[in-house]
């Protein structure tokens, strides 16, 4: 086995006491940090690469930190009008999982990427971790979107 297949074992057993242990002290230290943060390189790279990622000029990844639980609905003083139905306040969820809410949170800060894919990282009682990988489509190294040559037609 290869190094990515060791720490994807190790991945897989997040119960462990190493696991839990360096998974506490990164939420301690992830939390401290902004929401939206730039990474010079992955904390899974296994993960990374399997995703998408690859180490050269045009790739970047960056953590996005989400909170977690339901949506609370923006009700003045609890004041809801209308039917018994829809008058909850707390039990209301959102129809995007927590992955996708931060993909888009980071594709409305860095316009002019492209969101390749993502995966978790970590979480505790208040916020969930994930890594998104990034393309600069322009780039010349990975141009995503190239016209085809005059020879394909």
């Amino acid at each position: 086995m290869g190094a990515f297949m060791y720490m994807n074992e190790l991945w897989k057993r997040k119960s462990s006491d190493v696991m839990k242990f360096i998974q506490r002290v990164r939420s301690w230290e992830f939390r401290h940090q902004h929401t939206i943060v730039r990474m010079r390189r992955p904390t899974r790279p296994e993960k990374a690469r399997a995703v998408g990622y690859k180490t050269k000029p045009g790739y970047s990844i960056f953590r996005v930190r989400i909170r977690r639980g339901g949506r609370k609905r923006p009700a003045h003083r609890g004041i809801t009008t209308g039917k018994p139905k829809t008058a909850g306040i707390l039990g209301i969820k959102l129809n995007k999982n927590n992955r996708a809410v931060a993909e888009q949170r980071l594709g409305r800060k860095v316009g002019n990427a492209r969101i390749l894919n993502s995966y978790w990282v970590n979480q505790d009682s208040t916020f969930m971790w994930y890594e998104i990988v990034a393309v600069d489509p322009m780039h010349k190294t990975c141009l995503l979107y190239t016209s085809p040559s005059p020879r394909d037609s």
